[in-house]
């Protein structure tokens, strides 16, 4: 939140965004949460170094990003602001339930600000006392804290990744999780407000407020109402998408909590890859950083969700480049898709042809397999190689050639058949682009007219 909006958390939105609407393609309700996390040291010192105040700066950042949510047609159910009264009482709410497993105790070492988080002696001395993700030297601190002792939780949480109670996707990074969990230590869950105003106190202390990640991470349960109402209608959430970089958080500070309280785990955590920029990480310094709006704006929003939902790996690290981008734009969406619906379109209007009746599309199992995985990017090639197929049908069947030799009857056959496995595809492609998809319904829903302008312009 101290930032703008970037590419990472455009692939979070786009990815969850994806399975919600797979999920209610099945017919299922989908509570979809997105939110802001207001609270900690990199807010409030940002909010100093520009001499505003620290509410009016996180209420500024968070117009920014729901515009920026709506801008990528993110269908999020719900939103929710850690700064929010009601988000503040549940989680004072919480901190008590958890107070068996927690401790107050000294606290000498090492603290990044940017991944606000303490760092062990044994990360200060591999890193070389810097940051490898923020490249600024860790701070020394001494101060007392609050600490929810982890230890209360290992063996459970390790069986849960184990037995994939807890599915962590991709498996490397479960392997990664099960090594950091056996060396984790208790965790400090709040600073002095000597050091850090903004915050929730600390119920019954009010020295203490809490450490941001105790506070960020229960916006999931506290948004459904916990512990005020009854909600196992919603959780255990079936998953929940997260970037690499704060993976060990949602593996294993999240999980301690959700058993601290009784609460079951989430099904999945999804942890997706970093984006690069022609082989580099991004960075301001370097000059290569990505900015997701300038893509949209010259684009044109579902070629951007084409681009990095089918050409960027759902769990890897994967790359960036313009003349990636304006290949598979021109090449694969201009050319496979909007060629494809342009051809049949204008058969089917140049023969007479109004409409091929109620057709209802479905999902194939195949597709339905991968997106159950959580394959987004394979699910997407999967129905990318369908639209190919169909174009290759189109030039073995030869329909105009059926309209040359008057075989009125074989033609509409032969555009009706063409015509309905365009609407299977579409019906796949909708969680992906669905704003040209709901165009792609338009132009064979009612009389088949076709595009007065092409889905994809080329450039």
């Amino acid at each position: 939140m101290n930032g703008d909006p970037h590419i990472g958390h455009a692939v979070d939105y786009c990815l969850a965004d994806v399975c919600a609407r797979y999920h209610r393609l099945l017919g299922s309700e989908v509570k979809f949460e997105a939110g802001s996390d207001e609270h900690g040291s990199k807010i409030s010192q940002k909010a100093d170094e520009l001499g505003v105040d620290v509410k009016t700066f996180v209420d500024g950042k968070v117009e920014r990003f729901k515009d920026f949510i709506a801008k990528l047609n993110v269908s999020y159910t719900d939103y929710v602001r850690t700064t929010d009264d009601w988000h503040e009482r549940r989680v004072q709410e919480i901190w008590k339930k958890l107070e068996d497993h927690i401790y107050k105790d000294s606290y000498v070492g090492w603290y990044c600000t940017g991944c606000e988080r303490f760092i062990t002696d044994k990360e200060h001395e591999e890193n070389g006392g810097i940051c490898p993700d923020h490249q600024k030297p860790y701070e020394k601190l001494e101060e007392e804290n609050y600490y929810l002792r982890i230890s209360d939780f290992k063996d459970e949480i390790k069986k849960a990744i184990e037995t994939e109670k807890m599915l962590i996707l991709p498996d490397f990074r479960k392997k990664e999780i099960l090594k950091l969990l056996e060396e984790s230590p208790d965790v400090s869950i709040s600073r002095p407000k000597s050091q850090l105003k903004w915050g929730v106190p600390v119920p019954n202390d009010e020295s203490q407020v809490m450490y941001v990640w105790i506070d960020a991470l229960s916006n999931y349960i506290t948004v459904l109402g916990y512990p005020d109402e009854d909600i196992s209608d919603w959780w255990p959430a079936l998953v929940q998408f997260v970037g690499k970089d704060i993976l060990r958080f949602h593996a294993i500070i999240w999980p301690a909590m959700l058993l601290g309280v009784g609460l079951p785990l989430p099904e999945t955590i999804v942890s997706h890859g970093m984006i690069l920029a022609d082989g580099q990480k991004m960075s301001k310094s370097i000059g290569n950083v990505v900015d997701p709006v300038e893509v949209i704006d010259k684009h044109g929003l579902d070629a951007f969700r084409y681009f990095f939902l089918r050409h960027i790996d759902t769990f890897n690290d994967s790359d960036f480049t313009w003349t990636k981008f304006e290949d598979a734009y021109n090449n694969e969406l201009a050319n496979d898709l909007g060629n494809l619906v342009q051809r049949l379109a204008t058969l089917a209007s140049k023969n007479g042809i109004k409409s091929i009746g109620n057709v209802e599309p479905s999902l194939s199992k195949e597709y339905c397999e991968l997106m159950d995985k959580f394959e987004f990017a394979k699910a997407f090639d999967f129905v990318w190689g369908k639209v190919q197929a169909l174009n290759k049908a189109i030039d073995e069947e030869k329909p105009w050639v059926l309209a040359k030799q008057c075989e009125n009857e074989k033609l509409e056959k032969c555009l009706g058949r063409l015509i309905t496995e365009l609407l299977n595809i579409n019906l796949e492609l909708t969680p992906f682009i669905p704003d040209t998809c709901s165009k792609i319904r338009n132009v064979f829903g009612g009389t088949i007219a076709p595009p007065k302008t092409p889905l994809f312009p080329k450039e």
